[in-house]
């Protein structure tokens, strides 16, 4: 249950426009629900601002499916992280408001408009092309959050005119979150040009060396430029999230 809802539901109650039981009722499934395998967290929103979002990869269709009936039957807006194509065919034949960002596999469905809740505007950068996947999930986190998001791609450290070409933009933005692989060098140089939080974010984009994406995390961990915290590796979700929550702030 979102707050909106849960306002209008007790402002029933006051105003004696909806009985006490059925205000129960419809309370009962706090703070959670077990449907089949999963146990939802329906006070999630209540406590942290956010329903909670499910992750894709390793749950069957069917599960994701039931999940989000009963999210959407809440009035939860919805947010599939890790989704491949065919489980998104699934959910769309099921839920044909929805819809399946392919590049970042991510899918979305509303219930109700989403509220602009961030102060300013968050800017995800990526490195290459390749580093795309991973921003691409930041960026639908983001937009399902309540911010103005922009993007900026392939300007890596091979090419850095590029990324000083956009310097403007990098200064506009109240949050930036900058995801590399390969060296991982991005997020340094980011961060050590703008007077905002950098979130780094590595890939496990690379070659042998780069042991699927250990090297950059290392790399991004020990930069020396300061503002710039980092997640784990491909957590292009957790980047997004917590860029929400500072862009709130």
């Amino acid at each position: 249950m979102n707050i909106e809802r849960l306002k209008k539901l007790l402002e029933g109650v006051r105003k004696g426009e909806v009985g006490v039981e059925e205000a129960l009722e419809r309370l009962k499934v706090l703070p959670f629900e077990e449907i089949g395998p999963a146990t939802i967290d329906s006070h999630r929103h209540l406590r942290q601002g956010f329903p909670e979002v499910i992750m894709g990869e390793g749950k069957d269709a069917e599960t994701i499916a039931a999940i989000v009936e009963r999210m959407i039957e809440r009035g939860e807006n919805i947010l599939v992280t890790r989704l491949n194509r065919e489980k998104a065919d699934l959910l769309l034949k099921r839920f044909p408001g929805g819809r399946y960002n392919e590049m970042g596999r991510t899918f979305t469905h509303l219930t109700h408009r989403v509220e602009k809740k961030g102060k300013g505007k968050i800017l995800v950068v990526s490195a290459g092309t390749s580093d795309m996947p991973v921003a691409e999930e930041a960026v639908t986190t983001c937009e399902i959050m309540g911010n103005e998001v922009e993007r900026l791609y392939d300007v890596g450290v091979a090419g850095i005119h590029r990324l000083f070409n956009q310097k403007e933009r990098l200064f506009s933005a109240r949050v930036i979150i900058v995801v590399a692989g390969m060296e991982g060098a991005l997020p340094s140089v980011v961060g050590g040009i703008v007077d905002k939080p950098v979130i780094a974010v590595p890939t496990s984009v690379g070659y042998g060396a780069h042991f699927g994406g250990v090297a950059s995390l290392l790399a991004m961990l020990n930069s020396c430029a300061s503002g710039v915290a980092v997640v784990n590796i491909d957590n292009g979700f957790g980047a997004g999230y917590v860029a929400s929550l500072i862009n709130r702030l």
